[in-house]
């Protein structure tokens, strides 16, 4: 824990306002960059249309890579999100989508293990999992919104297969300044928040392991700020009774960045148009979404794809959040949904 919680990266601090300019984060694919994309799904392809098979050799971008280099230095040390548009979903299968996508995120990052079955690509929609699951992970939850959160490694990116009949945007807030204002009104939240909180592992703890892990909300090294906040996780670790108990004082300081989060001056909403894909750095940017509805008789059924990715824009991390090969990275696999 620091001492003296400090305000940290304010290069990397936004208001909704800021960002009110869609096209700020938006990176739009040109004719000629849309054929590039099209020319390396081909040579994928042709090496296998399994994506484990294919890495980042396999899928050349030789114009646009300089471009992605770019993004993801902005989303580490700038903006921390960026949606990228310009991809004809209706001019490709899924599985050439995905290969698409997991080729940009080759570009972008390792993909990194997102759950016990070892997904390095996974699908989120409808799962039929019910809110009171105690296993149940957001991906899998279908309708309702889902509160701002982060997920489990450097970046987390979506890319929009299906929308549902209504609802669904995607919803990014700064956690980089809600820490800083934090630090600045209220050191003693902040400070609670460097302590090594419990989250509930939903059940996907190894073997005989325990029901929770530790980490902390706020962590500074190296002078960069880290961020790792899920408080459904949190909140429902506490129904172990093994768990350590949270302080009153913890309590009110995640009370504190929810209403924060959900304050519209720090956060803002998107569309996620089929063929879209978003990137956000998990450290410096929450993510959720708005409820939505689906309609399965006309075939609009929310699902998007999600990579989780680990950059080499950042050399050094906390150990807690490296990429550790754990129980759930020892057998990779891609889930592969259709639900159409």
């Amino acid at each position: 824990m620091s001492a003296t919680p400090r305000i940290l990266e304010v290069q990397c601090e936004w208001t909704s306002t800021d960002v009110a300019d869609e096209e700020l984060w938006t990176e739009r694919f040109d004719d000629t960059e849309q054929a590039e994309l099209d020319a390396a799904l081909r040579h994928a392809v042709a090496i296998s249309d399994d994506v484990l098979a294919l890495g980042c050799d396999d899928f050349p971008l030789p114009t646009l890579h300089g471009r992605l280099l770019g993004i993801e230095d902005e989303l580490i040390n700038g903006r921390g999100f960026v949606r990228l548009r310009g991809l004809d979903r209706r001019a490709y299968t899924q599985v050439e989508m995905e290969i698409l996508y997991w080729g940009i995120g080759t570009h972008l990052g390792l993909p990194w293990a997102q759950n016990k079955y070892g997904h390095v690509l996974g699908d989120v929609t409808d799962q039929n999992k019910g809110i009171d699951d105690p296993t149940a992970r957001g991906n899998e939850l279908g309708g309702i919104a889902l509160p701002f959160h982060c997920d489990g490694s450097d970046l987390v990116g979506l890319m929009c297969l299906e929308n549902g009949r209504r609802g669904g945007l995607s919803a990014v807030a700064n956690s980089v300044r809600i820490h800083n204002q934090l630090v600045s009104e209220r050191p003693d939240l902040a400070a609670a928040l460097y302590d090594h909180l419990p989250n509930d592992f939903r059940g996907e703890q190894a073997d005989g392991g325990k029901p929770y892990y530790l980490v902390p909300v706020f962590t500074e090294w190296e002078d960069r700020l880290f961020v790792r906040c899920i408080p459904p996780h949190i909140f429902a670790s506490q129904r172990h009774p093994e768990t350590p108990r949270l302080t009153d004082v913890q309590k009110e300081a995640l009370t504190a960045v929810v209403q924060m989060a959900d304050d519209p001056e720090n956060h803002v909403l998107m569309d996620l148009l089929p063929g879209d894909m978003q990137f956000i750095n998990n450290y410096h940017v929450f993510h959720g979404r708005t409820a939505y509805e689906d309609d399965r008789t006309t075939g609009h059924i929310r699902h998007l794809k999600r990579l989780w990715l680990e950059t080499t824009v950042l050399e050094s991390r906390p150990p807690y959040f490296a990429n550790n090969r754990t129980h759930w990275s020892e057998h990779r696999t891609a889930s592969r949904l259709q639900v159409n």
